[in-house]
C-alpha cells in the first residue's frame, strides 16, 4: 500500500515539474519519509519550491536508511539541503500516516515564481532631478532687464509749453467731428420718435445745446441731489441758478432722452445681422467709443510701468453684455478689461466685453485679453506688465518675454504650469517672512508667507535682495512691529499694481452717471467720465512740466463746467491759440461728409477742392497733401493778419 501510494504521488510531481517548467530531482529512498523534491539550482532560477522533512538542531543530520545501503553522493543540484538564499518555506508536520499528502502550491504561483530574477549587475538609469524649493539664503541669478525704448516720449505727446484750458483737454477727446455726429443722430432719432407718435416739444439740438448739456451733467457730478427734477426748483433749498436760467427742464430731459450715438439706418442693417457672426452688439456706441479709445493711445505715452484689471459699469440692464463679478464693488454691470499707466492712472487702452470669441476660445480670455489691449508697434519695448492672478500664466509670461516685454503678476496655485514639488517647501507652521522660490528659464516662482501664503510669477525680478518690510508679529503673547524679508516682486507690485484702481477711485469720486434705461446711454456717460479723469491727469502732467502747481479734482471739475458755459454761450474761446494747438485731424469716416472744400481754396477761387483733414483747434477743412499744403498757408496768413490787427 505504501509503494503504491509513494508511486502515486512520484508521478503527481512529474506531470506538475512539467507544467511549472521547473526541473525537479527525484531521489527514491527507503521510507517515503525520506523522499523530498529540490529545484534544479543550476538553470538559474530563484524559484524555492522545495518540500523538507523537519529538521534537527545538528546541521550534518540525515534520515536513516536501515532497508537499502548507503548510496553514493549525488551532484550539488540534487542534495537534500535546505538553500540558504531561498525563502523560508512550510515544513511537513511530524505524522506516521503513510497516506499523508504534501500541500502543494498551485502551478500559477510557481510558474510566476519561476521566473528569472534582474540581475543585479545591471546598473539602473539615473532618476531626473526632482525640482525642489528654495529659501532666501540660496542665491538667485538677476534677470537682464530690457532697455526701455517706447515709440514716444513718455508722458503728454501734445505741446506741454502751451497753456491748456480744461475744455481744450477734454476736447482732444470729444473732438468736433464726434460732436457733430452726435448731433447728427440725435436730431435724426428724435424725429423718428416723433414721427412714430410719441408728443414732446423737440427743435433741433444744436452745438450751443449740446455744451449747455453737457454743462449740466458735469454739474450734477458736482452737486448730488435724490432726484434730477429738484435742480429746477425754485424753492429752498433747490433754488439754484444754474441749470434753470440756462435750459428748462423739459429741453434737458427731451436732449436726454432722444440722445442716439450711431446711425439709424446703420443701426437697422446691423440688426438684420442678429444671431449672425457678422452681428455687432456694440454697434450702437461705435462712434463715440472708437473715438475715445483712440484719442486715449493718441494724446499720452505710458511710462516704463502699466498694469491692467478689469472695471465694472454699474446697471442691471436687461442684456447679455452684463455680467456679474462678485469680488468687485460695483457686482452687476459691463465689464471693461482696462490698460492703464501705473505712475498717473491714465486710461490708456480699453474695450468692453461683449462674451466669448474665437481668439478667447482657442487660447483662453485671459490670455487674449491682454494681447488684444497691447498693440506692441505703438508701444515700443522694455515695459513691465503689473496682473493679477486671473491673467498671469507661464506661457503668458514666456510670450511676452520673447516680445522684449517684461511680466509680474500674483499667480494661481492650481495653475497647470506651477510648480507642484512638495520638496524643501513651508513647514506646517511657517512663520511670517518666509519664502521659497524657483526659477524655471526666465519665470521665477516665488511663495511668501504673509498674512497667508502669496504666490507670485515674475520675469523681471530676483527672488531675494535683502529688502524687508514691517509687519506687526506675535511673539510670547505680545504684538511689536519687527522688519521681515519680503521678496522683491511683491514690493513692486505693491507699488505698480494700482493704475487702474487709481483711475477707478478718480471716477468715484465726482461722476456724471444718470439712470437711464437705455445700455448705449450708460456707455455715453462713462466714456464722459473717462474723458474729464484723463484730462485731468493731462492737466497734472502739464503742470508738471511746467514747474506749477496743479489745481484739484473738484477745482478742475467746476473750471470745465464754467468753460463749457461760457463756451456755449459764446463769451469765452473755447481751446488755446490756434498757434499752440493747431493740428491736422481726420474727419471720421461716419460722418455723414467724411471730405468737405477746402477753405484756402475757396478764398483763392478754386470752389471744387476737398479734403478729408481739417485743423482740430479751428475747425477748418485745409488740403495737406505732399504736392500742396494749404493747412500751413492759410495758418500762417492767419497769424499775419492777427498781428496787423493787433498794431
Amino acid at each position: 500500500m505504501a509503494s503504491e501510494n509513494k508511486s502515486c504521488k512520484t508521478e503527481e510531481l512529474l506531470e506538475i515539474s512539467k507544467d511549472s517548467e521547473v526541473e525537479l530531482c527525484v531521489e527514491d529512498s527507503s521510507s517515503d519519509d525520506e523522499d523530498l523534491i529540490q529545484v534544479d539550482k543550476e538553470n538559474g532560477s530563484d524559484s524555492s519550491y522545495e518540500i523538507l522533512l523537519p529538521q534537527s538542531d545538528d546541521e550534518d543530520y540525515e534520515p536513516p536508511s536501515p532497508s537499502s545501503p548507503a548510496q553514493p553522493s549525488e551532484p550539488d543540484h540534487c542534495q537534500a539541503t535546505q538553500s540558504t538564499s531561498a525563502p523560508a518555506v512550510p515544513q511537513l508536520p511530524e505524522s506516521n500516516n503513510d497516506d499523508y499528502e504534501q500541500p502543494l502550491q498551485s502551478p500559477a504561483k510557481r510558474k510566476a515564481k519561476s521566473k528569472p530574477a534582474r540581475s543585479k549587475s545591471r546598473k539602473s538609469e539615473p532618476p531626473e532631478q526632482e525640482e525642489m524649493w528654495r529659501t532666501e539664503k540660496v542665491e538667485d541669478r538677476n534677470p537682464e532687464p530690457f532697455k526701455f525704448m517706447p515709440s514716444r516720449e513718455p508722458g503728454p505727446t501734445f505741446n506741454k509749453t502751451a497753456s491748456w484750458s480744461p475744455l481744450s483737454l477734454f476736447q482732444l477727446f470729444f473732438s468736433v467731428p464726434v460732436v457733430q455726429t452726435i448731433i447728427q443722430n440725435t436730431n435724426a432719432n428724435a424725429a423718428r420718435r416723433k414721427a412714430a407718435g410719441i408728443k414732446f416739444q423737440w427743435t433741433d439740438l444744436t452745438v450751443k445745446d449740446f455744451y449747455i448739456f453737457l454743462a449740466i451733467i458735469v454739474f450734477t457730478g458736482l452737486v448730488s441731489i435724490h432726484h434730477r427734477a429738484d435742480y429746477w426748483k425754485r424753492e429752498w433749498p433747490y433754488n439754484f441758478h444754474f441749470p434753470q436760467e440756462y435750459m428748462s427742464r423739459n429741453r434737458f430731459e427731451a436732449i436726454m432722452w432722444s440722445l442716439h450715438l450711431s446711425n439709424l439706418k446703420d443701426d437697422e442693417e446691423n440688426q438684420k445681422k442678429r444671431n449672425t457672426p457678422q452681428y455687432d452688439r456694440l454697434f450702437k456706441i461705435k462712434p463715440l467709443y472708437d473715438q475715445i479709445v483712440n484719442a486715449c493711445k493718441a494724446n499720452f505715452q505710458p511710462y516704463e510701468n502699466i498694469c491692467m484689471d478689469e472695471r465694472m459699469v454699474a446697471s442691471k440692464a436687461r442684456i447679455g453684455v452684463k455680467q456679474y463679478m462678485k469680488a468687485k464693488p460695483t457686482k452687476w454691470g459691463y465689464k471693461l478689461f482696462v490698460l492703464a499707466d501705473s505712475a498717473s492712472g491714465y486710461t490708456w487702452n480699453f474695450f468692453v466685453y461683449t462674451g466669448k470669441s474665437e481668439s478667447s476660445i482657442s487660447h483662453g480670455l485671459s490670455y487674449s485679453a491682454v494681447l488684444d489691449l497691447l498693440p506692441f508697434p505703438l508701444l515700443g519695448q522694455g515695459y513691465t506688465l503689473y496682473l493679477d492672478n486671473f491673467y498671469t500664466s507661464s506661457a503668458l509670461l514666456q510670450h511676452l518675454h520673447k516680445t522684449r516685454f517684461g511680466c509680474c503678476g500674483t499667480i494661481k496655485k492650481t495653475q497647470s504650469d506651477f510648480p507642484c514639488t512638495e520638496k524643501n517647501d513651508f513647514p506646517k507652521r511657517a512663520e511670517r517672512g518666509d519664502m521659497r522660490w524657483i526659477r524655471k528659464d526666465e519665470v521665477l516662482f516665488v511663495k511668501w508667507i504673509n498674512a497667508r501664503e502669496i504666490t507670485m510669477c515674475s520675469t523681471v525680478h530676483r527672488a531675494f535682495s535683502g529688502k524687508t518690510v514691517q509687519r506687526r508679529v506675535k511673539e510670547a503673547g505680545v504684538w511689536s512691529a519687527k522688519q521681515i524679508p519680503v521678496p522683491d516682486a511683491v514690493l513692486d507690485y505693491n507699488k505698480n499694481m494700482r493704475g487702474v484702481d487709481l483711475s477707478d477711485v478718480l471716477i468715484r469720486y465726482y461722476s456724471v452717471q444718470q439712470k437711464t434705461k437705455k445700455w448705449y446711454k450708460t456707455f455715453f456717460y462713462h466714456f464722459v467720465d473717462i474723458a474729464i479723469v484723463n484730462s485731468f491727469i493731462l492737466h497734472k502732467e502739464i503742470c508738471r512740466s511746467q514747474g506749477r502747481e496743479p489745481v484739484t479734482q473738484k477745482q478742475f471739475w467746476e473750471h470745465l463746467a464754467a468753460e463749457m458755459l461760457s463756451f456755449a454761450v459764446g463769451s469765452a474761446p473755447a481751446a488755446p491759440s490756434p498757434t499752440l494747438t493747431c493740428m491736422p485731424c481726420y474727419y471720421s469716416s461716419d460722418a455723414t461728409q467724411s471730405r468737405r472744400y477746402c477753405r484756402r481754396c475757396l478764398d483763392a477761387g478754386i470752389p471744387r477742392v476737398k479734403t478729408p483733414i481739417y485743423c482740430r483747434a479751428c475747425n477748418v477743412p485745409l488740403c495737406l497733401t505732399s504736392k500742396k499744403n494749404c493747412f500751413e498757408r492759410w495758418h500762417k496768413l492767419q497769424e499775419y493778419l492777427s498781428s496787423v490787427n493787433v498794431h
